[in-house]
């Protein structure tokens, strides 16, 4: 009988490079010398077991495919007798690294196992399909037992099973696989040495997962191959395992894990069937624990999209999303190039966070060939996609050795790339085909929109299409996009034109609409707090830029209107208004009046009904966020210097003149007033009660009279 043991100068190799992989600041390890874990688990990764795993040969892998059947139990086993093997002392280290530090959650055991059975089964559909001759006497399917009196979790397949050969080197040698080809011919060139990272279960270590939470695993195995016998593998994990032919197998491989004393949370049937849920519903096999069939959704995004009912969609959305409300919009998105992508993506109906609930997380899983790597995957969608439920599934994913984390590089800024781009197609085309369901989606998820307008540049002109606002052009309550604003431009438009204000009643009885409404200009409203950021972010859409009609940004279009007015109107001869001079004068005594608060008093060239109007001033957005930066002090934030224009025509102001003469008191309170008047008409007022006293005396002189 020969020794099944790792080649020595292999596993010393792989010892070494596989503990420097893992990101861990240190392993405990048996034997002789210490292992040392590195910070840069992907690239050491890909050198050591490169360098390390032996030549081309049959895979035990963790991959999972579609194919449906139904697994019968086991016969009986009857070991015959076996034979005891050492481990080499370089093989006790790397099994340790493996069963103890490699994988984040011990629950992913599940995962492995399943996935293993599952390629088990795969391999035997091939076979069977090219009408190879190989035995099959159960359908094809994965069983689950728990035996909590026995402390047991038993996992069996009807799949190709294994040869002794095959035992010797997928069991009896760690990270035995057969990817050290490919992965030396992709480091051989430098164009090509990332892709190396594109191997998916090609490591070879997933078995070892059940050393986590077992301390004695035993393998029953025969191969589907004609004239197989069956074989008893077991070992305790810490540095031997025996190796025996073994009496009433069946075709497939079963495996028995004893388990220890604190892992007994996974003898739990509940537990057990939550996690098989989790990581592998979507696995194309049935799959029974105790008997009871756990996978009963199906992975719809393999199917065709025409196939795929709403009630399909609406039960796989709530099953992925743990909502009970129906998708407003359904995605099935398939490429095959430049990366394999398949995928199924929601939009939810209501807005968890608008409901007072935190931060939600991001709600697209990712999967590769069915089998679950991340759920919520942070890196897989900017921030601003959050909202967005369901599914991506790519074959082309560099993960790491645990298969748990993805590697950095090209290949995933690739796939979000992607993916983050046909969204925002997806919700163009959605805008265009419903624009009344379209406004319902903005009204609940505009706020998302917006956020990705400010975050995410490389979209931003696209993500911009997706906006909507209100117009005084259009009936209340009703949006248009900046599209349909710049279609509706005149030729001699320059810019697109917005007002940020709290309500359509004040936006359309503001005076910084007064001249753009006379001259039949159309301006934006912009109700949200978030809006001016947006447009401050934005700065221009199709070449036209963005400009507050209350910044000094207009006064050229302004004056440019003020000179035509003046040019074609004759009333103007009947209306009294102050002279140049009188209005120097006053201007100067105003100034005098407003102290540091004002650094310029000046005769507007706008049309307005006001008195007076301030200008260049800072927004209300600044201001609230000077005020969050201010925190809980009970000191007031003070304003910056701003503009006021005065418009000479109005009755106040022509009675100020000659106030100032004869009742400076009141002609100062009445300044005043009209200044606190226009802060409030620009909405940058912190606290309009400051002024009820100046008010109440104002009114009281004028009832004197």
């Amino acid at each position: 009988m020969s020794q099944f043991t790792i080649r020595s100068a292999n596993a010393r190799f792989l010892s070494k490079n596989i503990a420097r992989c893992l990101s861990t600041t240190a392993l405990p390890v048996s034997g002789t010398g210490a292992v040392a874990a590195s910070v840069n688990a992907a690239n050491r990764a890909k050198a050591g077991l490169a360098a390390a795993t032996a030549a081309t040969g049959p895979v035990y892998s963790v991959r999972a495919r579609a194919v449906s059947g139904q697994l019968r139990p086991y016969s009986t086993e009857k070991p015959v007798t076996a034979e005891k093997h050492e481990f080499k002392a370089e093989t006790k280290k790397l099994l340790h690294i493996v069963a103890h530090s490699l994988y984040s959650q011990r629950e992913v055991f599940v995962r492995e196992l399943i996935s293993n059975s599952s390629d088990a089964l795969e391999k035997l559909r091939h076979l069977q399909a090219t009408s190879q001759d190989v035995g099959a006497e159960n359908p094809l399917g994965i069983s689950i037992t728990v035996d909590a009196d026995k402390k047991t979790i038993t996992f069996s397949d009807s799949g190709v099973g294994m040869t002794a050969e095959e035992l010797k080197e997928n069991l009896g040698t760690i990270a035995r696989s057969g990817s050290k080809a490919y992965i030396e011919k992709m480091n051989d060139s430098e164009d090509t040495k990332d892709m190396a990272n594109t191997i998916v279960g090609q490591f070879g270590v997933g078995f070892y997962s059940a050393f986590m939470v077992g301390d004695k695993i035993t393998v029953y195995t025969r191969s589907a191959t004609p004239g197989s016998e069956g074989y008893c593998w077991e070992s305790d994990g810490l540095g031997s395992y025996t190796l025996q032919k073994s009496d009433g197998v069946d075709v497939g491989t079963k495996i028995v894990i004893s388990i220890k004393e604190d892992a007994s949370e996974f003898l739990d049937k509940s537990k057990l069937e939550a996690i098989i849920k989790k990581y592998s519903n979507f696995v194309g096999f049935p799959i029974a624990l105790n008997g009871e069939k756990v996978n009963t959704v199906d992975a719809l995004w393999t199917k065709d999209k025409n196939s795929i009912s709403d009630e399909d969609h609406t039960n796989f959305y709530r099953f992925v999303s743990h909502a009970w409300d129906e998708p407003a919009y359904h995605l099935v998105y398939k490429a095959d190039g430049p990366l394999s992508i398949r995928s199924i993506l929601y939009v939810p109906t209501k807005n968890p966070e608008a409901l007072g609930f935190d931060r939600i997380k991001p709600g697209v899983s990712l999967y590769s060939r069915k089998v679950l790597i991340m759920p919520n995957a942070e890196n897989l969608l900017p921030e601003w996609l959050r909202f967005i439920q369901g599914v991506v599934d790519s074959e082309d994913l560099p993960l790491n050795l645990s298969r748990e984390l993805l590697q950095n590089g090209p290949i995933i800024m690739r796939l979000r790339s992607i993916i983050t781009s046909r969204i925002i197609k997806w919700l163009q085309e959605e805008s265009r085909k419903d624009p009344a369901k379209y406004k319902e989606f903005f009204k609940t998820f505009g706020i998302f929109i917006k956020e990705g307008v400010c975050q995410d540049t490389d979209n931003q002109a696209e993500i911009a299409k997706l906006l909507r606002f209100e117009s005084p052009a259009n009936d209340a309550g009703e949006l248009i996009s900046l599209n349909e604003y710049v279609e509706q431009m005149p030729s001699d438009q320059e810019h697109i034109y917005y007002l940020c204000t709290p309500s359509r009643q004040f936006g359309l009885e503001s005076p910084y609409y007064e001249p753009f409404k006379k001259h039949g200009t159309n301006v934006l409203f912009l109700h949200h707090t978030l809006d001016e950021f947006v447009m401050g972010r934005l700065s221009n859409f199709e070449g036209k830029r963005l400009v507050s009609i209350d910044s000094k940004d207009v006064d050229q279009v302004l004056k440019k209107w003020n000179d035509a007015d003046q040019a074609e109107s004759t009333s103007d001869a009947d209306v009294a208004v102050l002279t140049t001079e009188q209005a120097n004068e006053l201007t100067a005594w105003m100034l005098s009046v407003f102290g540091m608060h004002v650094k310029e008093v000046k005769v507007s060239e706008r049309y307005m009904s006001y008195p007076a109007i301030v200008t260049d001033f800072d927004s209300p957005a600044v201001r609230r966020m000077m005020k969050m930066m201010a925190g809980d002090s009970k000191q007031s934030v003070p304003m910056s210097p701003c503009n006021v224009e005065i418009n000479i025509r109005d009755p106040v102001i022509k009675g100020l003149y000659s106030l100032k003469t004869e009742n400076e008191e009141l002609a100062r309170k009445i300044t005043q007033q009209l200044f606190d008047n226009a802060l409030i008409a620009a909405g940058i007022m912190d606290d309009p009660r400051t002024m009820i006293k100046r008010l109440n005396e104002i009114l009281a002189q004028t009832v004197k009279k």
